[in-house]
C-alpha cells in the first residue's frame, strides 16, 4: 500500500506572509488592499452590536450597492460580546 504525502505548502505559506503583512487589521476601521485583480476597498470594524448594525447601514446609505456593490464581506461575534465585520466596496462608482 503506497502513503499519500501531503502537498508541499511553502508558496502557501510565503503568499499568506506577504499578504497579512500587506494588511493591518487594526481596533478601529483599517483599508486593506485587495488582493491581485480584486479592485475592492474593506474596512474591518470591531463595534458593539447596535453599533455595528448602524455602521452597515450607514456605508449601505453612502455607497448604494448598485453602484458600488457593498456587501458584508464576513462577520462573526466576538466573545466580549463585540461583532467583527468586514465591509467592501468598489472604489469608485461609473
Amino acid at each position: 500500500m503506497s502513503r499519500l504525502t501531503p502537498p508541499p505548502l511553502g508558496g502557501l505559506s510565503r503568499q499568506l506572509k506577504r499578504t497579512r503583512s500587506s494588511r493591518g487589521v487594526g481596533r478601529d476601521a483599517s483599508r486593506m488592499a485587495g488582493s491581485a485583480g480584486d479592485s475592492f476597498v474593506r474596512e474591518t470594524f470591531i463595534l458593539p452590536r447596535d453599533a455595528a448594525r448602524n455602521k452597515a447601514r450607514e456605508w449601505l446609505d453612502r455607497y448604494p450597492k448598485a453602484a458600488y456593490w457593498t456587501s458584508v464581506e464576513s462577520w462573526r461575534a466576538l466573545p466580549e460580546g463585540d461583532i467583527e465585520f468586514t465591509m467592501r466596496r468598489l472604489p469608485s462608482a461609473d
